[in-house]
């Protein structure tokens, strides 16, 4: 109720009291930059890396993202889509809104489910970004470049996060200061992001195409978590790790995926309704996956 209540509220907001496009930029830069990478650096910081499984995780992710991509791809072709619709669907096949995530798993596993969910997003992260930059730079026939690419995946605020917590985890945690004041900031990343996610939902373009978000849809949200728990299980991941592998692999598409759609010449319009459509099934599909995983 509190993740969905606040995905509603930011929707309510967005029509009734902050109408202006600006503000919401604003506050989504400010979590992009500062408040997640923060949660991020404050859940590894205080976590012991040798608890972490992060080379079976990242096994199991990795695999089942390799395989949404392949199966996102051969869907855009079997539903006679356009290079640039394509991105749409693949976008809609692989990402995910880390923010739910962290929310859910915060609220679910405490402070260890944050630990991993941190974990699971350092993993994500730079696979679905990789994949979707190149989608975006062949649809066209266009050219790759190595440095630029490697470059985007590092400076990725929450790639930086990620690698500031193993560093301070190396180093026995933040120091007691620093420390309270990162931990409060994360602590507003996920209230403000899931209320940011509320406001960016649209439900202008839901009848555009049904049969292609429905389609992409069902990959997401069950598919690839299925599949990413049978990979758990086949690698003999433990039950909590399992949990916010699965987890995170069920969450709806990132909202921001129609920003880079946009900025990318990608089919803004299908990614629009791909990720509202998305997030509203979520609220059926999520209480099921969490109900399985908890017990």
């Amino acid at each position: 109720m509190p993740t969905f209540g606040l995905l509603a509220l930011g929707a309510l907001l967005r029509g009734a009291l902050l109408t202006q496009d600006a503000v919401w930029a604003g506050i989504e830069k400010l979590i992009f930059w500062v408040l997640l990478p923060c949660l991020i650096a404050t859940a590894l910081g205080g976590a012991a890396l040798a608890s972490l499984p992060v080379g079976t995780m990242a096994t199991a992710l990795w695999a089942a993202l390799a395989v949404g991509t392949v199966a996102s791809i051969a869907l855009a072709r079997a539903l006679r889509h356009t290079p640039a619709a394509m991105t749409s669907v693949l976008q809609g096949g692989i990402r995910f809104n880390n923010l739910m995530g962290f929310a859910l798993a915060g609220a679910i596993w405490g402070l260890p489910g944050t630990a991993l969910a941190a974990v699971a997003t350092g993993l994500i992260v730079p696979f679905v970004q990789v994949t979707a930059t190149l989608a975006f730079a062949l649809k066209d026939g266009g050219r790759v470049r190595p440095l630029r690419l490697l470059r985007q995946v590092l400076l990725n605020p929450l790639i930086i996060g990620v690698l500031a917590g193993f560093l301070f985890s190396a180093l026995g945690g933040l120091p007691p200061g620093l420390s309270r004041m990162v931990q409060v900031l994360g602590q507003a990343s996920v209230a403000l992001g899931l209320l940011c996610v509320g406001a960016a939902l649209t439900m202008a373009g839901l009848a555009l195409r049904p049969g292609s978000q429905a389609a992409t849809a069902a990959l997401k949200l069950g598919a690839m978590p299925g599949l990413t728990w049978a990979l758990c299980t086949l690698l003999g991941l433990a039950p909590e790790p399992t949990a916010i592998a699965v987890l995170f692999m069920a969450l709806p598409t990132a909202s921001t995926s129609y920003v880079m759609a946009r900025a990318m010449g990608g089919d803004a319009p299908l990614m629009a309704a791909i990720t509202t459509s998305q997030h509203l099934l979520s609220v059926l599909t999520l209480p099921i996956w969490v109900w399985l995983l908890k017990g």
